[in-house]
């Protein structure tokens, strides 16, 4: 269960995980012991997953961010468990979500441009077990976009 404090704590961290614990201490107002206790815990206990670096995607040739929904020809487990290993094997895929509606996944990626994006769905996503239909969204221009979770 999650006080106040913890609340506090995955807050700031959400924004800067490169704080250190004294100056996390002090914007939690809690000693610099406890804080670290209390960092570790929310570790232990999954609510923390991991920290990493936001990256300028532009400045890394990933400047062109694109949308895409996925139909399958079929609804299978084992389309789904074939598709869901291609998927985790390509680095170009940020995130991909099995979804209900019209389509059965949206994926999201990050290319350099237009031609890198056409390469990667000819080469990459129509060549996934069972795609039978894509529709690409390409990013015109990003309103929000944040890893900040309401707690």
């Amino acid at each position: 269960m999650l006080d106040a404090t913890d609340r506090r704590i995955l807050r700031v961290l959400q924004e800067d995980g490169r704080i250190t614990n004294t100056e996390l201490s002090d914007r939690v107002r809690l000693s610099p012991t406890a804080t670290a206790e209390r960092t570790k815990r929310l570790i232990r206990e999954g609510f923390i997953e991991g920290f990493s670096a936001n990256l300028d995607p532009k400045k890394v040739d990933r400047g062109l961010l694109v949308f895409v929904e996925i139909r399958l020809e079929r609804t299978t487990p084992d389309i789904f468990d074939a598709f869901k290993i291609a998927v985790e094997r390509s680095p170009d895929i940020l995130e991909c979500h099995m979804v209900a509606g019209g389509f059965d996944y949206l994926m999201k990626s990050r290319v350099k441009d237009m031609e890198a994006y056409r390469s990667f769905l000819s080469d990459v996503v129509l060549a996934f077990p069972g795609v039978r239909e894509t529709h690409t969204y390409a990013v015109m221009e990003e309103i929000k976009d944040t890893h900040v979770l309401p707690v």
